[in-house]
């Protein structure tokens, strides 16, 4: 026991409070190390819970960014002029932000043609398939983000030339039949043959394409193709409203205002949608943690009081009054509950930074949170502790020595 004797007037320095219960406190220190544990889950839940949910929230946005806040579409009206021009790709180029850009021209009610992969009647499969035709530009693989898998797309010397070949998309090779292009396949549509000479796959924007069959700008009106119905352009990121404004312009000056521009949605709800989600999730979890923290402060630091009455006895006899006996006691829960923070909070940002570093994200933590934590577990401690101090401070010397 440590009991000193309490100066005149029953004043008592917070210094020697302090020392006292610390010293309680290091008097049991793997008691002391199994009381905090509960805080230190608790804490350590929240701070994961907290920074994973803005890591993670932070890195859908960027993934929406990449795949749908850096498209912007311009589509032609529905008439019989042209307002659009198939060196589209060459105008926008000239805009700052534009990455890639294509022309594309598709019947308007989307209706496919009749595609055969041979000439050959097979009664085991269906020789025909209906399937979206669309003409399109040169530059449509960079600018829908798609890779050749088979193959190669058709140049600008091929839509000089005017020739007859043709690029499936992966589902529509599926469909006909078409695997492997050594053997120089070809497609049949309203009678006439088309070479294939690539497949396209892993479409990033304009996904539908997949299914059609991609043949160049200048056979498209054989097939009745002739004006260019939408533009796709690959914007880089954060530039996707400005050249929303500039696209049309830059395609048709005269007729810009006829032009119907879709631009990407703006991705904060998607962020804050899915910080929530995470947030209600684990954040349960987190309270459920610090509550049975709490329990566990509040259980050992009654055992401890029960322990020490003949100490609280002796400290009452020598002048303490009932208020030095609290507030020690709840220093000591206090410190417990701190310690709990401040070693929670390290674990939870040491988990927020190894779980970014494994899945490849930039780990996104609040500095205020890293201070707020530690401040938590010692209120934690402090609520904790009231009871057990409260009824240590009501322990009568004479009963307490006895």
């Amino acid at each position: 026991m440590n009991a000193k004797p309490t100066p005149r007037g029953g004043r008592t320095d917070v210094r020697d409070l302090f020392a006292e219960a610390l010293a309680g406190l290091l008097a049991r220190p793997v008691r002391t190390a199994l009381t905090a544990l509960g805080t230190v889950i608790g804490i350590t839940t929240l701070v994961v819970t907290l920074g994973v949910a803005a890591t993670a929230g932070n890195q859908i946005v960027g993934r929406f960014d990449e795949l749908t806040a850096t498209t912007v579409t311009v589509e032609a009206p529905d008439d019989d002029e042209a307002p659009i021009g198939w060196n589209a790709p060459e105008e926008l180029a000239r805009l700052r932000g534009v990455v890639a850009a294509a022309a594309i021209a598709q019947t308007r009610e989307g209706s496919g043609l009749a595609v055969r992969s041979n000439t050959l009647v097979d009664p085991t499969r269906v020789a025909d398939r209906t399937l979206p035709v669309v003409a399109a530009s040169p530059t449509l693989p960079e600018a829908t983000g798609g890779r050749l898998l088979k193959g190669r797309f058709f140049d600008a010397g091929h839509v000089a030339r005017r020739d007859r070949v043709a690029v499936l998309g992966a589902d529509a090779a599926r469909m006909l039949g078409v695997s492997r292009l050594e053997n120089l396949p070809a497609v049949f549509i309203r009678g006439r043959a088309y070479t294939v000479i690539g497949i396209l796959g892993d479409l990033k924007r304009e996904r539908a394409l997949s299914a059609a069959v991609i043949v160049p700008p200048t056979v498209g009106p054989d097939l009745g193709l002739r004006h260019v119905t939408r533009v796709v352009i690959g914007t880089s990121l954060g530039a996707a409203d400005l050249i929303a404004r500039q696209a049309p312009l830059a395609l048709s000056p005269g007729r810009a205002g006829e032009l119907q521009v879709i631009v990407p949605p703006t991705p904060t709800r998607a962020r804050d949608a899915v910080e929530q989600d995470v947030n209600a999730l684990f954040l349960v979890l987190g309270l459920v943690s610090l509550v049975v923290g709490a329990v566990g402060i509040a259980n050992v630091t009654l055992v401890t009081v029960m322990e020490r009455v003949a100490e609280i006895g002796l400290r009452r006899a020598l002048g303490a009054a009932r208020r030095h006996i609290a507030v020690q006691f709840l220093l000591e829960s206090t410190l417990v509950g701190l310690a709990g923070g401040v070693v929670g909070a390290s674990l939870g940002i040491v988990t927020v930074v190894a779980v970014s570093a494994v899945r490849q994200w930039t780990p996104l933590l609040d500095v205020r949170l890293a201070v707020a934590a530690p401040v938590a577990g010692a209120l934690v401690g402090l609520l904790a502790g009231l009871y057990p101090a409260l009824r240590a401070a009501r322990l009568e010397p004479v009963e307490a020595l006895r």
